[in-house]
């Protein structure tokens, strides 16, 4: 798995202005997109894109929905929780009755009663938190990437069998992505009576982790689990190496990005991540991969085939049932999908039944290798 390469948030606004304004019609089935095209988690949005409109474009090319084109509408939410709501009030005001709605879920848990009141089918591939689905018991938001109730005993059932540590320490960074997944590996690591020696919440922003650095030191352990973003990772990793601590470092999908590299430097090497599983290497996908190649975008990056997967449901959802948002939604519910993530299928909730994650290894020039387990 590789990372691609960030794309202008402005080059992208201009493209889809004239896409919408030289290619589509009065009569197409517009796509909500909001996505971070702005911040640190563009590269996520950026994913996101470039597996939904890799989407879209093989699926008007091949004649759209019902005869209809499919209308891609990009919205930046910045990653940012102050801008979900109007993020998500666009995608109603553009006329759009579908989304391919948010990657980061601490934007993802405000903009859900939005799409619910308004009846819009929308669907994450990035946001992991329970307390997106959990919070209301959503009719018409879906998701196309595991919970991190599923992320985290995975981790941990990894770290058991794979690691065997003998103590372990684990951070995150007291917001609603971060703490929720560290907390799901630490509770799956007690049920399994590993010893947990530090579970500490750090501050974003700050620019020196000393202090926790030194408690890691005395306790010594054999890992340190982090649940958060790349941005303090890459900062906690590049000084614990500094100040001699050599101790194995994991971490959920939040912190697979190309900047961890600039910010921890060499330190990066041999961190282990769990991400979606490569869904490039299904033999079902060749077609879906030919179709990144024909329109020149990179079918790599974690949230890439997710998203691609869910302007897939979306457009069989329709041809089955029509435009109807709410006949859309019990469609989902009620069915399951063969997609570019493999077969999918929902929970009452919205919430897929089942989801493959992998864990991976850093080599430290931005390559992830998928370990075996």
């Amino acid at each position: 798995m590789r990372f691609i390469k960030k794309i202008s948030p402005l080059l992208l606004a201009l493209g889809a202005a004239a896409i919408v304004g030289n290619v589509y019609a009065a009569d197409n089935i517009k796509i909500g997109i909001p996505q971070p095209m702005t911040g640190p988690a563009t590269q996520y949005g950026d994913q996101i894109q470039a597996g939904a409109l890799t989407a879209i474009d093989a699926i008007n090319a091949a004649g759209g929905v019902k005869g209809r084109k499919l209308q891609p509408l990009l919205i930046d939410d910045g990653c940012e929780p102050k801008q979900a709501v109007p993020a998500a009030n666009r995608v109603i005001n553009e006329g759009a009755k579908f989304a391919v709605a948010h990657a980061c879920s601490g934007t993802t848990v405000p903009a859900v009663n939005v799409y619910e009141q308004e009846g819009i089918v929308a669907i994450t591939p990035g946001a992991t938190s329970p307390l997106v689905t959990d919070t209301i018991k959503p009719h018409f938001f879906f998701r196309t990437i595991g919970r991190d109730d599923q992320q985290g005993p995975f981790a941990a059932d990894y770290i058991l069998k794979q690691l065997k540590p003998k103590s372990i320490a684990i951070l995150h960074d007291k917001q609603t992505y971060g703490s929720g997944v560290a907390n799901q590996v630490r509770d799956n690591l007690t049920k399994a009576g590993a010893n947990i020696a530090l579970f500490e919440g750090i501050n974003v922003g700050d620019s020196d982790y000393s202090a926790v650095i030194t408690k890691l030191k005395s306790q010594d352990p054999d890992l340190i689990y982090f649940g958060g973003y790349h941005a303090e990772l890459g900062l906690l990793l590049r000084q614990a190496r500094e100040q001699g601590l050599k101790t194995q470092f994991m971490g959920p999908e939040g912190v697979a990005n190309k900047d961890l590299v600039a910010i921890a430097g060499p330190a990066v090497e041999g961190l282990l991540v769990t991400l979606p599983a490569d869904f490039t290497k299904l033999p079902s996908n060749k077609d879906v991969l030919e179709h990144f190649t024909t329109y020149k975008r990179s079918p790599d990056g974690a949230f890439t085939f997710p998203a691609y997967a869910a302007v897939q449901i979306l457009a069989d959802s329709i041809n089955a049932v029509g435009d109807d948002p709410e006949k859309v939604a019990d469609y989902m519910h009620s069915n399951t999908f063969d997609t570019a993530i493999g077969k999918v299928e929902y929970d009452e909730k919205g919430d897929l039944k089942h989801f493959e994650f992998a864990v991976f290894k850093w080599d430290g020039q931005g390559n992830l290798e998928q370990m075996k387990f």
